[in-house]
């Protein structure tokens, strides 16, 4: 809850309302305020308090933010705590805000509660006019930095408070250097930037029909707005749609004494991390530039020098800041991301925050931590995440036959790790254009900027010739886990011909194939074959953990997934069909199968066996489709038994509309009226083409399917049941441990289940009276139907077990297709915040998951020892993993694949709830 204060001021007081505090000095805040201060804020008042050289400032609150956006005006009591702590902060710098002769100078910068690089808005030094720029001269000995300083102001407060085209500062800047010959904007003259300060004036006047604001306290009021408006700028929603970040939170604004690394060749300004982002490895990373503001360094407009080589440039600082990044590291016991400038040999530290780092990086950094003390193995569980471990899973370049046969064209700094391959594009929309139309590519720029955000988002890969491991490009790719290589600069990126030239004369472009490595920095002309990950071949057994030269990864996931495994209480069971998808999920860990599909084993050569039995008009040849069936399903559940042996095996029953298995209308048709144009007409399609206008459903997946079928085809489901019996007789004479369950489908009343599971039991005691076993099959239902949800307790009443179709529970409860929408009106409602994920991604709480919720403690108030589990690929979703274990259910089954991730959420669950009892 925000703080509170009285004004006291007298009698006058007595009785007056409680005035919100809404600015908060550094000195006042903690890092555990970031609700109310932002991640910075919450940050710099934390290295405040440890004693750090932060700049004097203060904090503008989230809550201050959330009135704005409500009401279009800030709150009434915002401009006198703003002045208050204004003119506490000139008072303690000795100099007012915008002073002609000496200015005190300020950043206005955002900072949410969660890191959003790059997406919202900064202006730095507010205060600058045409007056005051002499006195900074003046001041600072040098009117070079002066002028720097200015047309900086005039070009962020331009592009972002004014809302002017950035690109008509930045063709300006570019012919000025154009003009003087110059490489960079570091060899401008102080004569050359006042030209240029004069030029952008120009810009901003035409632009906006009015002068580039010249009161400082206008200045600084208009950029907090900015910030408060960039909250709902389209870059900074399409990122936190992409990061689950809500919609609701707001930002705060820092205000911050400005500190110039721009000032000469003993300032500067850097980015430093405390390990590697990339890989997690110990050292000194991150990135330096000479003479520079820190815009400069994550734009990545100049390239920079190598953290390490500050300690030759200026030592003091770089000894100073190692000792603080230690400081740093050990409070905030994790990786740190720290900005900092140096001006003339004074180190100032602007922010630090929790670092973003690939998956790789978080693995490896987590059990580092606990190697040294410094977090406890349920915290190491809770700094990775199944998305993370995912991430692990994608296939690699192949480092022999591959990449040594490959054409590198160049190598830059590998920023963010994994295998992309695509083709080359030099523009967001390209990047959105060609991967809606299933194109895989890869998005190649000189550097990105925050406006790229929605390309990066749809590209496989991104590929700069600028920026180093702190850049927008870099920061962003590792946050959203997309493979990244930064400043290539032998790769010469000509954006408006959308090419890229190699320093060999290669010429690449738009639409060729090109491949990056984002754990080496290399790039490679054409396609590089992939292999698998080693983290797949840990999870198959194909590497083991506890060998010596395993590969240091694997051996921090191996730690990891065995303390998640340790804690969690969810079981997790695979979706599978047959015998060789039963045994990877076996090798992944599956504790069983939780959806067995049997209309998967319908298809092929045994799809004319389903055709006789649709089209049989006698009772005899239905039984004779039956008894030829019941073998090749008894064949099946064996293989399926053998391979999960000992361990519970759920069998659906025939589940999908008969259509499905019969020709397609329109194709049966035409050959039926060509057939007989030619009076040569076939029996069998005439029968077939009446059955499939009888079987016809306008709206097949709400029409004859699951339980339907078993009680609208005598024998259908009895057959079913008997060859899963058998299979199980089979293997229990052959000394094997079956556990099969029988799941009937799509019920939406009781007393379909008890029709069912009274032939089925008769099935099953034959079954065993036969070979002389008892079986104990279990048989239970598939809420998949909201009625069946509603009514669970009733259903209980017949059901061993309940186990939640999310996937079609998720569209009968929308009313909408999980195949048709993604094309149609999806894109719309995610860009709308309709939905914040799709429903058929991540469960759909308030209204999916209360169904789930209520059908399960209904259930169990039936039935308590219900078992109860969920087998929609919502079962593998790490959020929806989450809900599962609150809500108490027994195991979540998902695919394959998704296995790993399932049972690394599930751990996180368990963990995260014992740490809140």
């Amino acid at each position: 809850m925000p703080v509170h204060a009285k004004n006291t001021a007298g009698d006058a007081a007595v009785g007056a309302a409680e005035q919100q505090k809404l600015v908060y000095d550094f000195t006042e805040g903690n890092k555990d305020l970031k609700d109310l201060l932002g991640g910075k804020g919450a940050n710099l008042a934390e290295m405040t308090n440890l004693g750090l050289p932060v700049p004097p400032g203060f904090t503008i609150t989230t809550e201050a933010c959330k009135v704005y956006l409500d009401s279009g005006d800030e709150p009434p009591e915002l401009r006198d705590q703003v002045s208050a702590q204004l003119s506490a902060l000139e008072k303690r710098m000795g100099k007012q805000l915008g002073q002609a002769d000496d200015p005190l100078l300020v950043s206005v910068r955002s900072g949410a509660k969660f890191s959003m690089p790059g997406m919202m808005d900064t202006v730095l030094n507010i205060g600058l006019s045409d007056e005051s720029v002499n006195g900074l001269a003046q001041q600072s000995g040098d009117e070079r930095f002066a002028w720097d300083s200015y047309r900086r102001l005039i070009q962020m407060f331009g592009d972002t408070v004014l809302g002017i085209d950035g690109e008509l500062f930045a063709e300006a800047l570019d012919e000025a250097k154009r003009e003087q010959g110059a490489v960079s904007d570091v060899e401008l003259t102080s004569a050359h930037l006042k030209a240029l300060v004069e030029q952008f004036k120009d810009i901003v006047l035409k632009e906006t029909a009015r002068e580039f604001p010249q009161e400082p306290r206008e200045q600084m009021d208009l950029a907090v707005r900015a910030v408060f408006d960039s909250w709902n700028g389209d870059r900074a929603k399409l990122y936190r749609r992409q990061e689950r970040i809500p919609h609701d939170l707001g930002t705060a604004v820092n205000i911050c004494s400005m500190v110039f690394g721009n000032l000469g060749p003993d300032s500067g300004t850097g980015v430093a991390f405390t390990r590697d982002p990339a890989s997690g490895q110990q050292g000194v990373y991150g990135d330096y530039l000479q003479n520079a503001q820190g815009e400069d360094v994550v734009a990545g407009i100049r390239n920079t020098v190598p953290l390490a080589d500050l300690e030759q440039l200026d030592k003091k600082s770089y000894d100073e800041l190692m000792t603080i990044m230690e400081t740093l590291e050990t409070h905030y016991r994790d990786l740190c991301d720290i900005e900092f400038t140096i001006e003339r040999g004074k180190l100032w530290m602007l922010q630090t925050r929790v670092g973003k780092r690939t998956a790789a990086a978080a693995f490896r950094i987590a059990t580092q931590l606990v190697d040294q003390g410094l977090i406890d193995e349920a915290e190491a569980l809770q700094r990775v995440t199944g998305a993370q471990l995912a991430q692990l899973m994608f296939p690699r370049f192949d480092s022999n036959g591959g990449v040594k046969g490959a054409d590198q064209i160049g190598w830059g700094i590998a920023a963010s790790p994994g295998a992309a391959v695509g083709k080359a594009v030099f523009d967001s929309y390209t990047a959105i254009k060609w991967s809606r139309s299933g194109e895989k590519v890869i998005l190649i720029r000189r550097e990105t900027n925050p406006d790229d955000l929605d390309g990066m988002l749809a590209a496989e890969g991104i590929l700069t010739s600028r920026g180093g491991k702190t850049s927008h490009a870099a920061v962003v790719a590792r946050g959203m886990g997309k493979t990244c290589v930064c400043g290539a600069e032998e790769l010469e990126v000509d954006t408006k011909r959308r090419r890229m030239t190699t320093s060999g004369g290669l010429v690449i472009e738009e639409g060729d194939t090109v491949s990056i490595d984002g754990s080496t920095g290399k790039v490679y002309a054409g396609e590089v074959p992939v292999v698998p990950s080693p983290v797949v071949e840990y999870f198959e057994g194909r590497m083991h953990a506890g060998a010596d030269d395993a590969d240091e990864l694997v051996k921090a996931v191996h730690r990891i997934m065995a303390y998640a495994d340790r804690v969690r209480r969810l079981r997790v069971r695979a979706n599978a069909d047959n015998a060789e998808d039963a045994s990877r999920a076996r090798r992944f860990g599956a504790q069983g199968i939780g959806l067995c599909r049997t209309e998967h084993m319908f298809l092929g050569e045994r799809r004319e066996l389903v055709e006789r039995l649709i089209l049989a008009d006698a009772r005899s040849e239905r039984e004779e489709a039956l008894k030829a069936l019941l073998p090749l399903q008894k064949g099946d559940f064996v293989e399926l038994f053998e391979s999960m042996d000992g361990l519970p095996v759920t069998v659906r029953l025939l589940d999908p509309p008969l259509h499905e298995f019969l020709p397609d209308i329109t194709e049966l048709s035409v050959r039926v009226a060509l057939a007989e144009s030619r009076r040569d007409a076939n029996e069998n399609d005439l029968r077939l083409l009446q059955a499939v206008h009888r079987l016809h459903e306008q709206n097949p997946m709400l029409g004859l399917r699951g339980v339907r079928l078993g009680l609208v085809i005598p024998g259908l489901f009895t057959m079913q049941v008997r060859a899963i019996a058998e299979a199980a007789a089979e293997r229990k004479e052959a000394k094997g441990d079956p556990r099969a369950e029988i799941m009937i489908p799509l019920v939406g009343t009781v007393q379909e289940l008890e029709i069912v599971r009274d032939e089925a039991e008769a099935v099953i005691a034959e079954v065993e009276k036969e070979h002389g076993v008892e079986l104990s099959l279990t048989l239970g239902t598939m809420i998949e139907l909201p009625r069946a949800a509603l009514t669970a307790g009733q259903i209980a009443e017949s059901a061993d077990f309940f186990s939640f179709g999310t996937n079609d529970l998720t569209q009968t409860v929308w009313g909408f297709s999980r195949d048709d929408v993604e094309a149609s009106f999806f894109t719309a409602y995610l860009e709308k915040g309709i939905f914040g994920v799709s429903p058929f991604e991540t469960i759909d709480k308030d209204g999916v998951g209360s169904l789930v919720r209520n059908a399960a403690e209904a259930g169990r108030a039936t039935r308590p020892d219900l078992k109860l589990g969920v087998c929609g690929e919502h079962g593998g979703d790490p959020d929806s993993v989450h809900f599962f274990h609150e809500v108490g259910l027994d195991y979540v089954s998902c695919s394959p694949f998704r296995i790993p991730v399932a049972r690394l959420e599930a751990g996180r669950a368990a963990a995260s709830e014992a740490r809140e009892a």
